[in-house]
C-alpha cells in the first residue's frame, strides 16, 4: 500500500514525497555538530591553557592550526565529493572530526595539542561545501536560499549554546573528559547518514516521481568534470570568483572572533563573572539563528520577485553594511550590555548574509557547487587562520580590545564592495 506522502491527490495527480526535508534535517544537525566540537575550545581555552601553560600566542597557533589545515584541504575534499558523491565523503570527514576530538582530550602539552588540532581541522575540511553539494542535487531552485538558512540555524544555534551548555559541564567535568562526550555524537551521526542517504534523488527508495520532477525540474545542464589546466584556470580568472571570495572573509573573520577570542575579550575588558560569560559570549551566534532563518527567506523572496542579482546581491550588500556600523559602534561604546548587544547585531547582520552566499554558490556553480564554494570558504578560512594573532596584536599595539573591532568594521565595508560586483547569473562552468 502506497503511504499518506506518496497517495494521488483528490485530482488524480501524485503528491511529491518529502525525502528532501529529511536530507536538510540530517544536515542541520551535522551543522550543529561541527560547531559544537568548534566552540567548546574557545570557552574551555582558559583551562586548556593553565593546564598545559600556554601563552595566549601560543594558543593562538592552536586555534589557527585547525584553521590553516582546514583551508589546505577544502578544495581537494569538495572536488572528490562532487565527483564521487558526499554518502561516502560526509560520513569519513564526520568520523575524522570526531576522533580527534576526542584526541583533544589526550593532549600533553604545546607540541601535540598543535598536532591534533591539525588534524581535526584536515579531517573536518570540505563538510560545508558538501552540503552545499548535496543541496545542489536535493534541492529545488526555488527552495535554495531558505534551506542555506535553516542550515546555519543549526549551527549558530550549536554554537550560540556550546559556551552555556560548556559552562555547565565544567561544573561536573574536567575539560578533557567534556571533549570526549562531545566527539562521541558524531559518531551516531555518521552511521545515520550512511544508512538513509543517498546521493541522489533517483537512488533514494523513498523517493517518488513527483518528487525527483520536483528537484530537478530547475536543474540546468550539468557542467563536465574533469581535473586539466583549463578547469582550475576557468575557475581563477571568472569574473566572480574574486569577488566572491573577498566577500565572504569578513564573514569568517567576524565567526572565527567569535568562537576564539570574545570569551577572553569580555573577561579582560568588562571583567564579566563566569556566568556572564557564558551568556554573552553566546549572544552573538544565538542571535544569528534569527539571521539565518529570515536570511535565507528573504533571499530567496527577493530573487523570485526581482532576480538573481537582487536577491542575492543586493540583500548581501544591505547587511554588510549594518553589519559594518553595528561593528564599530560595539568597539565605540564603554557599556558592556551596549558591546554585547551591537557585536550580537553586527554578527547577525553578517549570518543574514550566509543563505544568500552559500545559494550563490549553487548559482554560479552548478554541479561544481562544492568546489566553487569550497575556494569560497578556503579564502575566508585562509584569511581567517590570521585572525587568532591579528587580534592579540592589535589589541597590544594600540593597548585596548577595541581595536580588533574597528579592523573588522573596515572588512564589512570591503565585503559589501564586493557583493555589488557579484553577478550570480553568470555561472562559472558553462
Amino acid at each position: 500500500m502506497a503511504s499518506l506522502s506518496e497517495a494521488p491527490s483528490s485530482t488524480g495527480v501524485e503528491r511529491a514525497t518529502h525525502v528532501r526535508y529529511g536530507v536538510v534535517a540530517l544536515a542541520v544537525l551535522l551543522a550543529g555538530v561541527t560547531y559544537l566540537d568548534r566552540v567548546c575550545i574557545s570557552k574551555l581555552a582558559p583551562e586548556i591553557m593553565r593546564d598545559l601553560r600556554l601563552s595566549q600566542y601560543q594558543m593562538s597557533f592552536v586555534f589557527s592550526a585547525f584553521t590553516v589545515a582546514y583551508a589546505a584541504f577544502e578544495i581537494p575534499t569538495a572536488r572528490w565529493a562532487d565527483r564521487r558523491g558526499t554518502r561516502k565523503v560526509l560520513t569519513r570527514i564526520v568520523v575524522w572530526w570526531s576522533s580527534f576530538t576526542i584526541a583533544t582530550a589526550g593532549a600533553l602539552g604545546y607540541g601535540s595539542l598543535l598536532v591534533i588540532r591539525f588534524l581535526f581541522g584536515m579531517g573536518e575540511a570540505g563538510a560545508w561545501p558538501s552540503v552545499t553539494s548535496t543541496f545542489s542535487r536535493w534541492i529545488p531552485a526555488k527552495e535554495r536560499g531558505t534551506v542555506q538558512g535553516i542550515f546555519f540555524t543549526g549551527a549558530h544555534l550549536s554554537g550560540g549554546l556550546t559556551p552555556m551548555l560548556v559552562t555547565v559541564l565544567t561544573g561536573y567535568l574536567p575539560w578533557r573528559a567534556i571533549f570526549a562526550l562531545f566527539g562521541l555524537v558524531g559518531f551516531v551521526w555518521a552511521a545515520a547518514w550512511y544508512l538513509w542517504f543517498r546521493d541522489d534523488p533517483s537512488q533514494h527508495p523513498r523517493v517518488n516521481e513527483a518528487e525527483r520532477r520536483l528537484i530537478v525540474g530547475g536543474r540546468k545542464p550539468a557542467a563536465p568534470h574533469h581535473a586539466s589546466r583549463q578547469y582550475w584556470l576557468r575557475l581563477a580568472t571568472h569574473r566572480n570568483t574574486w569577488p566572491l571570495c573577498l566577500m565572504y572573509i569578513a564573514n569568517v573573520c567576524a565567526y572565527f572572533f567569535c568562537i576564539t577570542w570574545l570569551p577572553t575579550y569580555l573577561e579582560e575588558q568588562y571583567g564579566l563573572s563566569a556566568m556572564q560569560l557564558g551568556v554573552a559570549a553566546g549572544m552573538p551566534l544565538t542571535l544569528s539563528v534569527l539571521g539565518d532563518l529570515f536570511g535565507g527567506v528573504i533571499t530567496d523572496r527577493m530573487t523570485r520577485r526581482f532576480g538573481l542579482w537582487v536577491g542575492r546581491c543586493g540583500v548581501g550588500a544591505t547587511a554588510y553594511g549594518l553589519a559594518g556600523l553595528a561593528m564599530y559602534f560595539a568597539a565605540a561604546t564603554e557599556d558592556p550590555l551596549a558591546c554585547v548587544i551591537l557585536l550580537s547585531l553586527a554578527v547577525a547582520a553578517a549570518m543574514f548574509t550566509l543563505g544568500a552566499a552559500w545559494a550563490t554558490c549553487i548559482d554560479i556553480g552548478g554541479n561544481h557547487s562544492g568546489v566553487v564554494s569550497a575556494t569560497m570558504n578556503t579564502a575566508g578560512n585562509g584569511f581567517a587562520m590570521l585572525v587568532p594573532f591579528c587580534t592579540i596584536f592589535l589589541k597590544d599595539r594600540f593597548s585596548t580590545w577595541d581595536a580588533p573591532l574597528y579592523a573588522m568594521s573596515g572588512l564589512f565595508v570591503l565585503g559589501m564592495v564586493c557583493w555589488c560586483l557579484l553577478d550570480p547569473r553568470k555561472r562559472v562552468f558553462d
